[in-house]
């Protein structure tokens, strides 16, 4: 069905729109398109300081223990960790560094909150992809999130090849909502981290949306950025390359889009995965991340 909230919701007129980071002519590329690349957002050292958090979190008991690492499938290779910016003083920095921050504010109209955080693994040679899917189908109908007021930040700690799992995504897609057929299984999140089964478009609605809007791909060097709509349409496929990848993600909500009961009937998702404080983001004291 067509989408009826706009993407950038400053943009309801030109006289209200929010100041920012973002030109003129970038706001309205991501507008259209549903995201933005911007290569060398953090500098060699700062993607160095977060790789090194990564390492540390996927070593702490305390972070395994609450549940917020992902393994892949029946290997200790890490997956995924979740609440990066709860459990790391760099990364809470990271959200609020005002060019990151500003930048979610101005595209939401609003004042944020990290609506979810995680780094996302791509081991080398074990890396298992992620299919096809809107993010918002899911925080919608098992977070509560009214509408797809949010949008995700993803920042590249390796360089993001083609052919390493680097994020494809179909732009114009994410002005398309694909309502997903079928209950959602209580504690569906146990599984969908390591494979999404629910919550994801039919075969026909990905070759419809495939043929209609193109697909483009993620790629740079460590350091770039992609900033993408919580509708956008994307995917990853397998890493059988000697070439690990890992990206940190930030999911920017807005404060006046506050989950609500979640629209599947069932309890929200725990907060490691789904933070249910919208106490909004305060920026950094003049100065940025590092």
């Amino acid at each position: 069905m067509r989408r009826p909230d706009p993407t950038v919701w400053s943009e309801r007129s030109r006289e209200s729109r929010r100041p920012g980071p973002f030109t003129d002519d970038e706001m309205g590329a991501y507008d259209a398109k549903g995201f933005h690349i911007e290569e060398g957002l953090l500098t060699p050292a700062q993607v160095q300081g977060l790789w090194s958090e990564f390492d540390r979190l996927s070593a702490d008991p305390a972070v395994a223990g609450s549940g917020a690492i992902v393994r892949e499938a029946g290997t200790d290779a890490v997956r995924s960790v979740f609440a990066v910016h709860r459990h790391s003083r760099l990364i809470d920095a990271l959200a609020r560094t005002p060019r990151i921050l500003n930048r979610a504010r101005q595209i939401l109209g609003s004042e944020v909150y990290i609506h979810q955080s995680r780094i996302n693994a791509m081991p080398g040679m074990v890396g298992k992809g992620f299919g096809w899917h809107s993010d918002f189908e899911t925080w919608h109908a098992e977070d509560g999130l009214p509408s797809p007021r949010a949008l995700s930040l993803s920042i590249a700690l390796t360089d993001n090849f083609a052919f390493n799992g680097g994020l494809m995504l179909m732009p114009g897609a994410h002005r398309t909502y694909v309502p997903c057929v079928g209950a959602t299984p209580d504690d569906n999140f146990r599984e969908s981290l390591t494979e999404q089964k629910v919550g994801v478009p039919s075969d026909d609605a990905v070759y419809d949306l495939g043929y209609a809007f193109g697909i483009e791909q993620f790629t740079g060097p460590a350091g770039s950025a992609l900033f993408f709509d919580s509708n956008s349409m994307h995917a990853s496929s397998n890493n059988i390359t000697p070439y690990s990848r890992a990206n940190v993600f930030l999911v920017f909500n807005s404060v006046e889009n506050a989950p609500v009961a979640p629209f599947c009937g069932n309890e929200p998702r725990p907060s490691h995965v789904a933070d249910r404080d919208v106490v909004p983001l305060t920026p950094l004291d003049g100065t940025e991340f590092s």
